[in-house]
């Protein structure tokens, strides 16, 4: 990496901001700047363009997910990532959270190392969305009552036969080293499959690619 890791803490909390500071300048995590609503951290990841916002969503002013929006938005924001921070594992919010670009959703009550490797892995572009969060958007596509069924995105037909296939177990919330075990291939190829799958796409990361793959229809909700 070129520069060290810098990252806005947005929570309306003081507390809960000065915890996460310590945490992450424990680990040479440099802070740069801390938002107490959505306003500030706009207006902060403007100012400091920090690799990484760590992300309130129930803030005064202007919540976490309209600033999310708003920072991604910014064509200057260049590969900001966006990590959720929140107390409330609730299916709205990770849906909404997730397809207004966020690339990771964390409960409050993560471990400190746990904390430190979440921000680490979204800075380098990778997306952090757990099995249980991959369940809870599946089971929000499983309640939705679209009067037409979906059909699929024109840009899946760029993908071979293998790169849908790992899409759609992607989908299912399986991890790199998961997808290879699954389909006898070395973690090395699934990572290039992912990258390519990404690219051909035009999607962000691996969070976008299993909200698409429900979206179009390409997986349907229940499949393993």
């Amino acid at each position: 990496m070129s520069h060290s890791l810098r990252v806005i803490i947005a929570d309306d909390q003081a507390l809960v901001r000065t915890g996460f500071r310590m945490i992450l300048a424990a680990d040479g995590i440099e802070v740069t700047a801390e938002a107490a609503d959505g306003a500030e951290a706009v207006e902060a990841a403007r100012r400091t363009r920090p690799d990484v916002v760590l992300m309130d969503i129930r803030m005064p002013r202007m919540d976490g997910i309209e600033a999310t929006r708003r920072i991604l938005a910014d064509d200057a924001a260049g590969g900001i990532r966006v990590l959720i921070l929140t107390t409330y594992d609730l299916d709205h919010y990770v849906y909404t959270a997730l397809t207004a670009g966020a690339s990771g959703f964390l409960l409050k009550d993560v471990t400190p190392e746990h904390l430190v490797a979440a921000v680490t892995l979204v800075r380098t572009g990778d997306a952090l969305l757990a099995p249980t969060i991959t369940r809870r958007l599946v089971e929000r596509f499983a309640r939705q009552d679209d009067i037409s069924p979906p059909t699929p995105h024109r840009d899946l037909s760029e993908l071979t036969a293998r790169e849908l296939e790992v899409l759609r177990l992607l989908a299912t919330g399986l991890s790199n080293v998961e997808l290879a075990e699954r389909l006898h291939l070395s973690p090395a190829t699934v990572k290039t499959h992912v990258a390519r799958i990404l690219a051909k796409l035009g999607l962000r990361d691996r969070v976008q690619a299993v909200v698409l793959a429900y979206e179009t229809g390409l997986v349907s909700p229940g499949a393993t």
